[in-house]
C-alpha cells in the first residue's frame, strides 16, 4: 500500500494512531516495526480549534447585542449555563397540535438575561413561526405613548410562591389586555377627576355660605387642623413609606403581605384614636397655634374651638382611609382610592347646602362670627365628620374583593413595623418642616385679612385659589405616579437605576404635556375664573381670589417636578434626603412671605405670599435633581427633560400673552358678572389652548403629539 495514502488515511508507524490522530487497527500484513511516516507527523498537533471554547459568546451576535436594552442581571441571580449537547429536559406544557412551531413557555419570574427589566415574564407573549407568517402583512397599530404608566396595574398584588404560570393565551385580535390596561386607567383618571370637582363644588359652597371674612377664615382653620395633625403624626409615614414595605412584604412574605397589612392597620388604628382624644382636649391650643389673630378674638375663637372639636375626630378616619387605600395600591387597584373621596364631597355639599337653604347666602345673611347659631355650627360639624366617616367605611368592599379581610393583630414585635417605623421618621420631620411653613403663612394670611378690611385678602381666599392651583397636580401628577410608584420601588428593590430613571423621565415628560399649559392658563386667565367662580362671595373678594391665583400660577411647574422626584428617594426607602430638602423649601417660602407681609401693603400680602410658594418650590427642585442624579449614578435623563419643558413653554408663552389679552377685553367690554367673566373665560381659553397646541405641533414636541393622536385613536374608536 503506498504509505502518504496510508497517512491521509490517518495510519501511523506499526499500526497506532499517531499522537492527535484518530485510532487506526494494526496491519497484520506488515512485520516489525514500521519507521513513521514523514507526511503524517504532527498532522493533527497543530489544531487551531482546540482551544476554542464552545460555549464562548458569538463575536458578531455579541457586536449586535443590546446591552442598555437587556442589562444582566444583578449580582448572585445568575446561573451559570448547563452541559452543553444535551437532550434539554421535557417540557411541561403539552403540545398544541394547531401550531407546528410551538413557541417556547414563559421564563420565570424574575430578572433574566432574555427579558429587559420592566417585561413581566408571565404575560409576556412568544410568538410561533406560525404567528409570523399569518400576521405578516396586519396593520400594527401605533404605539400608545402613556399605556405603560398602567403596566403594573394587572396582578401586582399576586403572592409569591403560587402555582407555576400556565402558557400565555393568545390574544384576541381587539388587543383585550390593552384596552383592559386603558379601561382601568380612564376608571382612575376619572374618579381622581370627579373627586377633584365635587371637591371645588364642596369650596365654593362652604364659600357662598361662610363668606370670604373672618367667619370663613375660622372654620377653614378648624376644618385643616386635623389635615394638618394627621399628617404630622402618621400620615406622612403612611403616605411615602408603606407603599414601598408592603410592595416588599408582598414579594417576600408568604401570605403576600396580609398579615404585615393587619399589623399596621391595626398599629395605625390605635395610635390615631389616641391622637383623636388628646387633640380635642387641647383644640383651644391648637387654634392658638394655627392662628393668633383668630385666637384674640373672642368670637372668632369660640367659633373656631367649637368647630375644631367636631372636625378632629376625623383624624382616625382619614388615616384609615389611606392605609385600606395603600393596601388597595399595593394590590393593583387604583380606582377605590380615586372614587371614595367623592362620597365626603357630597355628604358636605349637601350639609352646607341645608345651611344656605335654611339661613341663606353670606350675601344675604350678612352672618359673621358673632352671630352664627349654635343649630348652625352644630350641622356644619356634624356634616363634616360624617363626610369623613362615609370615605372610609366605603373602602371595606374593594378590600373584601380582593380577598382582604382585616383582623387585629397585636404582634407588632419582630415583624418588620420597626424598620417602616424608622423611615417614617424622617418623613414626620420632613412633614414637619413642610408644615411649619404652611402654619407661618396661616399665621400672616389671617393677620392680613384682617388688617386689610377687605374680603378675599385672608386665609380663605388663600385656600382656595391654592385649591383651583393644586387640581391640574392632583388630577395628572398623582394619577401618573400611584401607577408607577410600585413599578419605581421594584426597580429600586432590583437594584436598577436605569429602570428608575426612565420611569422617572417618563412621568416627568408625561404630566409637563397638561401640567405647563395649564400654569399658564392660570397666569392668563385666573382673574376671569375667580369672579365667575366665587360670585356668590361678592366682586371684590372674588377679584382678590383672582389675583392670587395668578400669583400661584407658574409655580405649579416646580411643584409637580417636585412631587415626581421625591418619589425616587421613596422608592430606594431614603426619607432623609426629602428631609432636607422640605427643610430648605419650607425655610424659603416662610422667609419670603414674611418679606412680603412687612414690605407689601396689606391688601397685596397674601398675592406675595402665593407667589412665594412657587418660589421655593423652585429652589427645592434644584437640590432635589441634583441629589437624586447622584444617587442614580449621575445621569437623571436631565437635557431630554429640560428640553421638553423648554419647548412646551416656548409654546404655551405666546398662547398666554395673546388669550390674556383677549379674555381681559372681554373683561372690559361685557363687565366682571356672570356673563362676562364666562365669555371671557370661554374667548380666552379656547384661543390659548389653540394657539398651544399648534405651536407644539409645529415644533414636533413628541409627548403632546403622542397624546393627540391617543384622543383622536379613542375618539376614532
Amino acid at each position: 500500500m503506498n504509505a502518504p495514502y496510508d497517512g491521509d488515511r490517518g495510519q501511523g508507524a506499526g499500526g497506532a494512531a499517531s499522537p492527535g490522530g484518530p485510532p487506526v487497527p494494526p496491519d497484520p500484513d506488515r512485520d516489525g516495526p514500521v519507521p513513521p511516516d514523514p507526511y503524517l507527523q504532527q498532522a493533527y498537533e497543530d489544531d487551531p480549534y482546540r482551544a476554542w471554547d464552545l460555549a464562548a459568546q458569538d463575536p458578531v451576535g455579541e457586536a449586535l447585542y443590546d446591552r442598555a436594552a437587556h442589562p444582566p442581571p444583578p449580582p448572585g441571580t445568575y446561573q451559570e449555563p448547563g452541559a452543553l449537547y444535551q437532550q434539554p429536559p421535557a417540557s411541561p406544557y403539552a403540545p398544541d397540535p394547531r401550531i407546528w412551531a410551538q413557541p417556547p413557555p414563559p421564563e420565570p419570574a424574575g430578572p433574566s438575561r432574555h427579558l429587559p427589566y420592566g417585561d413581566r415574564p408571565e404575560t409576556t407573549q412568544f410568538v410561533g413561526v406560525d404567528d409570523l407568517v399569518t400576521q405578516a402583512a396586519d396593520e400594527r397599530p401605533e404605539p400608545d405613548a402613556f399605556a405603560h404608566l398602567f403596566r403594573d396595574q394587572e396582578g401586582a398584588g399576586k403572592p409569591p410562591g403560587g402555582p407555576e404560570p400556565a402558557p400565555a393565551p393568545v390574544p384576541a385580535k381587539g388587543g383585550g389586555k390593552v384596552s383592559g390596561l386603558l379601561k382601568s386607567s380612564a376608571v382612575m383618571a376619572a374618579g381622581t377627576l370627579v373627586s377633584r370637582l365635587t371637591g371645588f363644588v364642596r369650596s365654593l359652597v362652604i364659600t357662598a355660605a361662610l363668606g370670604a371674612a373672618m367667619l370663613g377664615d375660622s372654620f377653614t382653620i378648624a376644618y385643616t387642623l386635623p389635615t394638618m395633625i394627621y399628617i404630622l403624626t402618621v400620615g406622612g409615614g403612611l403616605n411615602s413609606v408603606f407603599v414601598p414595605q408592603l410592595v416588599r412584604a408582598m414579594k417576600d412574605d408568604e401570605d403576600g403581605g396580609e398579615a404585615f397589612a393587619n399589623r399596621l392597620l391595626t398599629l395605625v388604628m390605635v395610635a390615631l384614636g389616641l391622637i383623636v382624644a388628646a387633640a380635642v382636649l387641647i383644640a383651644p391650643v391648637l387654634i392658638k397655634l394655627m392662628s393668633s389673630t383668630i385666637a384674640d378674638d373672642v368670637a372668632a375663637n369660640s367659633v373656631a374651638v367649637t368647630f375644631a372639636r367636631y372636625c378632629l375626630p376625623t383624624i382616625f378616619f382619614m388615616g384609615v382611609h389611606v392605609v385600606m387605600g395603600q393596601i388597595l395600591n399595593a394590590r393593583g387597584k387604583f380606582g377605590a382610592m380615586m372614587w371614595t373621596p367623592v362620597l365626603n364631597n357630597i355628604v358636605m355639599i349637601i350639609t352646607f347646602g341645608l345651611f344656605i337653604w335654611v339661613y341663606g347666602t353670606s350675601a344675604e345673611s350678612r352672618m359673621g362670627v358673632d352671630t352664627i347659631p349654635p343649630e348652625g355650627i352644630r350641622l356644619l360639624g356634624i356634616g363634616t365628620l360624617l363626610g369623613l366617616a362615609v370615605q372610609s367605611l366605603a373602602m371595606i368592599p374593594y378590600l373584601r374583593e380582593t380577598g382582604f379581610r382585616f383582623r387585629p393583630r397585636f404582634d407588632w414585635k419582630g415583624h418588620g413595623l420597626g424598620k417602616t417605623v424608622k423611615l417614617a421618621k424622617w418623613t414626620v420631620l420632613f412633614v414637619l418642616a413642610n408644615q411649619a411653613g404652611v402654619l407661618v403663612v396661616t399665621q400672616l394670611a389671617t393677620s392680613a385679612g384682617k388688617l386689610s378690611g377687605k374680603d378675599g385678602t385672608g386665609f380663605l381666599a388663600y385656600s382656595n385659589a391654592q385649591l383651583i392651583w393644586g387640581m391640574p397636580q392632583a388630577i395628572i401628577t398623582v394619577s401618573v405616579m400611584a401607577a408607577l410608584l410600585p413599578r419605581i420601588s421594584r426597580a429600586a428593590h432590583d437594584n436598577d437605576p436605569g429602570a428608575v430613571r426612565d420611569d422617572i423621565s417618563q412621568g416627568l415628560r408625561n404630566s409637563a404635556v397638561a401640567i405647563v399649559p395649564v400654569a399658564f392658563t392660570f397666569l392668563a386667565l385666573g382673574l376671569p375664573m375667580c369672579t365667575l367662580l366665587y360670585a356668590s362671595s361678592g366682586a371684590e373678594a372674588a377679584r382678590s381670589m383672582g389675583f392670587i391665583l395668578m400669583a400661584f400660577a407658574l409655580g405649579l411647574i416646580p411643584y409637580s417636578v417636585q412631587y415626581v422626584v421625591l418619589r425616587g428617594f421613596y422608592a430606594y426607602e431614603d426619607t432623609r434626603t426629602p428631609f432636607y430638602n422640605t427643610v430648605i423649601v419650607a425655610a424659603v417660602n416662610a422667609a419670603v412671605s414674611a418679606l412680603c407681609y412687612v414690605v407689601l401693603p396689606a391688601r397685596w400680602a397674601v398675592v406675595g405670599m402665593a407667589f412665594s410658594y412657587g418660589l421655593a418650590y423652585a429652589v427645592g427642585v434644584g437640590v432635589a435633581w441634583r441629589r437624586l442624579r447622584t444617587r442614580l449614578g449621575g445621569d437623571l435623563d436631565g437635557a431630554l427633560i429640560v428640553r421638553t419643558y423648554a419647548r412646551l413653554c416656548m409654546a404655551a408663552l405666546p398662547a398666554a400673552l395673546i388669550g390674556g389679552a383677549v379674555g381681559f377685553g372681554v373683561l372690559e367690554l361685557v363687565g366682571t358678572g356672570a356673563l362676562g367673566s364666562l365669555a371671557a373665560l370661554v374667548c380666552g381659553g379656547a384661543l390659548l389652548l389653540g394657539i398651544f397646541f399648534v405651536a407644539a405641533k409645529k415644533m414636533r414636541i413628541e409627548e403632546v403629539n403622542g397624546l393627540v393622536g391617543m384622543v383622536r385613536g379613542r375618539l376614532g374608536r
